[in-house]
């Protein structure tokens, strides 16, 4: 039995006829789109060579028909970067995200391949230019790689491209000296720094109210990510006989036109958490609480002038501010080092598990243990241990000297990469 005429492939076209019309010719032909069906396209030409010709160059650029889209192996890269930003603009993100992205996606990734077709990028053409970001920073390419993953697949998912070409790229080293906790000695000049800046004779301005000095008090305590921390308010806090309890339920974003502004849910559905809160941060959220009243219980704790909440880059320009006065301006130190301070001393003292619990990542095992009503079980466990190695006073520096082991490395790192970038380049 004849197997009969082969199906002919998607993006191809069967024999050309051409036959007069008029003065001049018409070239037909059947073309197979991307939505797998045949039809006829035809071109005309005052020559038999000229009707054929423009046929040709018709089906090479004839623009796809069905829900397989427009791009294929021959789009331009830059065809591909605006499609996706386009989808960009209706996924339920963050603007602060959003605008991370399209910078990212604008200042480093599309000047790079904007001259390329979808197939001619390769894995060695991507491999190679993920090291030359690396040059740059261990952070531009690791924002690079994870750009070039969200476009290309897209562009799988399209039937553009039959693989992504990121895939089978070498893993990005982390450098040695990125940030770690910080020491005891380093928390004491920072504190000492805060509690003294611009509060002698000869200090300019109007006298500083003592905000960014409590934050990083707070942020100490809790290991809150800057914008939860900024998005605390009354109605966010439990103070009883057993201690404070906490609720993470927001963050403070950036958005363009409209400042810092209260997202009512934080980064990640594992972010929503109770945490307990050691005495040394508790007693800084009560004394910001005691000139509040009952009107002001969905006003953040920590507010502008017209108790709108602050701005994360102000609380960071000002707390450069500090590590300068504290000769720490050469160390690198971020106010993520207070939230990396917490987990490694919650890891040292309770286990991984448990710091991922209270810094708000995913955790298995904690999730089990609770499964049956998870939010209403705070382990005040973390909170002891916080108050006994970063209280003020008679701090007891035991678990922050011990030699980190390797199950914890990679908790700490898992929990950086989980992360993003807090000083700029994040999801919110």
């Amino acid at each position: 039995m004849s197997a009969g005429r082969p199906r002919t492939p998607i993006g191809a076209y069967g024999e050309i006829g051409v036959r007069p019309k008029g003065r001049g010719y018409i070239a037909t032909a059947r073309y197979r789109d991307r939505d797998g069906r045949l039809r006829p396209v035809t071109a005309t030409g005052r020559s038999e060579s000229a009707a054929r010709a423009r046929l040709k160059d018709r089906m090479l650029h004839r623009p796809g028909h069905g829900p397989a889209g427009v791009l294929d192996a021959t789009s331009p890269f830059p065809e591909l970067a605006e499609l996706w930003l386009a989808d960009l603009a209706m996924q339920d993100l963050v603007d602060g995200t959003k605008d991370n992205y399209r910078d990212d996606l604008r200042l480093h990734v599309i000047p790079a391949f904007e001259h390329f077709a979808l197939g001619e990028i390769t894995t060695g053409r991507v491999e190679g230019f993920l090291k030359s970001e690396a040059q740059v920073s261990y952070s531009r390419a690791k924002h690079s790689r994870t750009m070039l993953n969200l476009l290309f697949g897209f562009a799988l998912r399209h039937d553009a491209i039959p693989r992504n070409p990121v895939e089978g790229t070498s893993p990005l080293r982390k450098p040695k000296g990125e940030p770690q906790a910080l020491t005891l000695a380093q928390i004491a000049a920072i504190r000492r720094a805060a509690a003294t800046w611009r509060t002698g004779a000869g200090a300019k301005g109007p006298k500083p109210d003592g905000q960014v000095r409590d934050i990083i008090e707070v942020l100490l305590g809790t290991a809150l990510r800057i914008g939860e921390c900024l998005a605390l308010r009354p109605c966010d806090i439990e103070d009883g006989s057993h201690g404070m309890i906490l609720a993470v339920r927001g963050t403070v974003v950036l958005r363009t036109g409209s400042g810092a502004v209260r997202q009512d849910h934080p980064k990640t559905e594992h972010s929503v958490r109770r945490i307990a809160v050691p005495q040394f941060a508790a007693a800084v959220i009560r004394a910001r609480l005691a000139p509040l009243g009952p009107e002001d219980a969905e006003r953040t704790i920590f507010h502008n002038r017209k108790a709108g909440p602050l701005s994360p880059y102000n609380v960071r320009r000002t707390f450069r501010a500090f590590l300068e006065l504290a000769g720490l301006a050469e160390s690198g130190i971020t106010l993520r080092w207070y939230r990396r301070t917490g987990a490694t001393v919650i890891a040292r003292g309770a286990g991984t598990d448990a710091a991922a619990a209270f810094l708000g990542h995913g955790s298995t095992a904690i999730t089990e243990g609770h499964y049956i009503e998870p939010d209403r079980s705070v382990d005040l466990g973390p909170a002891a241990l916080l108050e006994r190695t970063l209280r003020p006073v008679d701090a007891d520096g035991f678990l922050l000297a011990l030699p980190a082991t390797r199950a914890e490395d990679v908790a700490l790192a898992q929990f950086d990469d989980e992360e993003g970038d807090d000083e700029g380049w994040q999801a919110a």
